[in-house]
């Protein structure tokens, strides 16, 4: 052991190396005005257009649009109503607020938006002489009063009612008590949590006991909602709507207001293992516990809606237990005799949320479908399907007076909303928020190929071209390979991994939609399960293969491979087993080990399903395709990037990768955020995380790299 004198002479010897080891950075920019190849600056101060909702006479627009305070290091969402009829430009009528709904006369907007820093329902009533009065509207008034925050909320048909969703203790008699027993904890000078069953933590957050439930509450003669509403999920030991993405699809009204269905997975001790949501009804009252009415389907049901004439409840239902990616079916329940069956066998995709037409003769639903996202319509009576609106990516929709209100993007444009028939006929767009950013900042052009992969199997990729992209020269590649992994690169516009940020960067753009991906049939989906390291990297090498010999723009000799969550896992994977093409690697939240992962994560059901079971009953699956085990054939520089709040592949996973790195000498950088989950979301982190990965890129593309 070092005398202490002589370890404290070490310690400052070596304290100005450590320091210059850490990188300083700085986010702040000044935005650049003019023509210009598309940037991080430009993504992240874009407006985020979203959550259309038509008006009941079909003739206004509401929504909601997301700017960035980017002083503030955050998002600030605002309301927006369009007057359809008269055109013209959109009139924000909320500062701050979110989930516009209208009322059941659309006299009035309903929202969420914070009071003394609680989240209450607020109304805003906009009737003027001739239609709504967009300009001169009274001030909003808060109509709910309870002492936690709202999660969500559906007015009832009549509008007498709304159902609202709080996070609570479940054994307190009201909201009062889980305020109280919140506001002790903070007075509690020990800080430890005893748990005695898993979830201990979800995503991104700590579990502490608490659970969210539905609630019903009637208006008031003056429209006022009670301090304490009448809780409707009692005696439910689940989530409605469900952690940690759950919304308002989840739950909904009866046509006569006389009952409500909801979905929810029962936790118990199994919840991080199951899959096994049931669809419920209870009385609007709650005079009654509620009743599970898809109890004989151990697999996924959920997302009720109900048909206008009450008499049947559609949903949507997967079939394997504990499976996550399974194709969702969409069933029709006979209300009275308790009768199901299946409306769309014959359609081999896996629809979103679903909405019904005024008539009740036609389901609509968003799905993956061949690197697009469109919305489709499904006749209730045969199952016969058929896209109403194509190209692009299909985000939220509304119906209403035989119209169709939707935003819709794709790789060259961020969310616009549009208006069609119900057919999808005259499709119009409506809105152009970034229109000016837009015209200025330099996109590249995408293209679909197609080549066969693994099996013969035909598989499908897109390129993208270098937002200054000249006939004759070649460019360095950034080859992307997506997560999920049942998930795809599609024709679509992302905030997070956006082929455009690369190509305004002078690179060319690949990525493959290998064998696992969704929007291929279910088969096809399937596929990767047991097999995450086989066909989908043999497609990889076919795709790339394909590319290179399709596309005489790519240098495949200047090219870094990139990825995150699974796409994360398969550029640990490629490091040791496929690094020939790759200048440099990036790795951002990627699984390192997936013996470590089945122990670290908190979503067991996938791993399990993935994996064929528990890694302690098959640990040879867990190992047959392990990153871990290929350390010693790593050669290529690589950036690792992992967030500390990531409980869905926890940060160890990413040390491991580093450490791995720096102990065989290979180049590499770790990047991590303290306050980031599996996303990087806040602005500035955002612009950080989009500088360091392109000087990385730009580091070992250049001429004269290694």
């Amino acid at each position: 052991m070092k005398p202490l004198i002589a370890c404290l002479l070490l310690a400052l010897a070596s304290a100005p190396a450590l320091a210059a080891d850490v990188d300083v950075v700085d986010t702040t920019f000044a935005k650049v005005q003019g023509a210009h190849p598309f940037n991080v600056r430009d993504l992240v101060m874009m407006d985020r257009v979203s959550d259309p909702q038509l008006s009941p006479d079909g003739r206004y627009a509401a929504f909601g649009v997301r700017s960035t305070d980017y002083a503030a290091n955050k998002g600030v969402t605002a309301v927006y109503v369009l007057d359809l009829g008269k055109g013209g430009q959109p009139v924000k009528v909320v500062e701050k607020g979110s989930s516009a709904r209208w009322s059941n006369d659309g006299r009035s907007l309903y929202f969420l938006a914070a009071a003394k820093g609680v989240t209450q329902l607020w109304r805003l009533d906009l009737a003027g002489g001739n239609g709504l009065d967009l300009a001169r509207h009274g001030a909003p008034v808060q109509v709910s009063h309870g002492v936690l925050d709202l999660g969500g909320y559906k007015l009832s048909p009549d509008g007498g009612r709304a159902l609202l969703s709080y996070e609570v203790f479940t054994d307190c008699a009201n909201l009062a008590c889980t305020h109280e027993r919140l506001a002790a904890r903070e007075q509690d000078k020990a800080s430890g949590t005893l748990y005695t069953k898993l979830f201990v933590r979800h995503w991104d957050t700590w579990a502490d006991g608490r659970r969210n439930q539905l609630y019903v509450a009637r208006f008031d003669g003056k429209g006022q909602l009670p301090a304490e509403p009448t809780l409707l999920t009692r005696g439910i030991d689940g989530d409605v709507p469900s952690k940690p993405f759950g919304d308002d699809s989840e739950f909904t009204f009866a046509p006569d207001g006389k009952s409500v269905f909801f979905d929810v997975r029962i936790a118990g001790t199994t919840e991080p293992w199951s899959t096994n949501f049931d669809v419920y009804r209870v009385p609007v009252d709650g005079s009654a516990a509620p009743t599970n009415l898809t109890a004989d389907n151990k697999a996924w049901d959920g997302f009720p809606v109900a048909s206008p004439d009450g008499k049947t409840l559609y949903y949507l239902a997967m079939k394997k237990p504990g499976a996550e990616a399974d194709r969702f079916a969409i069933m029709a329940l006979d209300l009275a005799t308790g009768a199901k069956h299946e409306v769309d066998p014959k359609w081999d995709r896996s629809p979103g949320g679903l909405a019904i037409s005024a008539d009740g003769k036609t389901l609509y639903a968003t799905a993956d479908d061949e690197g697009q996202h469109p919305l489709f319509a499904i006749d209730t009576a045969s199952g016969k399907v058929r896209k109403v609106v194509g190209d692009g990516t299909v985000g939220g929709y509304s119906l209403a007076a035989d119209k169709l209100l939707l935003s819709r993007d794709d790789l060259k444009r961020p969310a616009d909303l549009y208006l069609a028939g119900t057919d999808g006929s005259h499709l119009k767009q409506v809105t152009h928020f970034n229109a000016a950013d837009l015209k200025n900042a330099q996109v590249g052009d995408a293209e679909f190929f197609n080549f066969k992969g693994a099996d013969g199997a035909n598989v499908q990729g897109y390129v993208v071209k270098p937002a200054n992209y000249q006939p004759g020269k070649t460019y360095p590649v950034a080859f992307i390979i997506h997560g999920g992994p049942q998930g795809a690169m599609g024709n679509g516009w992302s905030y997070r991994w956006n082929p455009q940020t690369y190509a305004g960067q002078g690179f060319a753009v690949v990525t493959v939609n290998f064998h696992g991906s969704t929007g291929y049939g279910q088969a096809f989906t399937d596929s990767i399960s047991g097999d995450w390291g086989g066909k989908p990297l043999e497609d990889l090498k076919l795709g790339w293969k394909a590319a290179l010999d399709k596309y005489s723009f790519l240098d495949g000799d200047r090219a870094c491979a990139m990825g995150a969550s699974y796409g994360g896992y398969m550029t640990y994977w490629i490091a040791g087993v496929w690094n020939e093409p790759w200048k440099c690697l990036i790795d951002h939240d990627g699984v390192f080990d997936t013996r470590a992962m089945y122990y670290e994560t908190e979503e067991l059901w996938f791993e399990e399903m993935e994996n064929g079971g528990t890694q302690f009953d098959h640990p040879e699956n867990y190992e047959k395709f392990n990153p871990i085990n290929h350390v010693k054939d790593w050669r290529v520089p690589m950036l690792v990037i992992h967030s500390a709040k990531d409980f869905r592949i926890p940060l160890t996973q990413g040390l491991s990768a580093f450490t791995a790195l720096q102990r065989r000498g290979i180049p590499s950088e770790f990047l991590t955020f303290p306050d980031e989950n599996h996303w990087v979301l806040k602005p500035h982190n955002s612009v950080q995380w989009h500088d360091a990965v392109n000087a990385w890129l730009k580091q070992w593309t250049a001429a004269g790299a290694r």
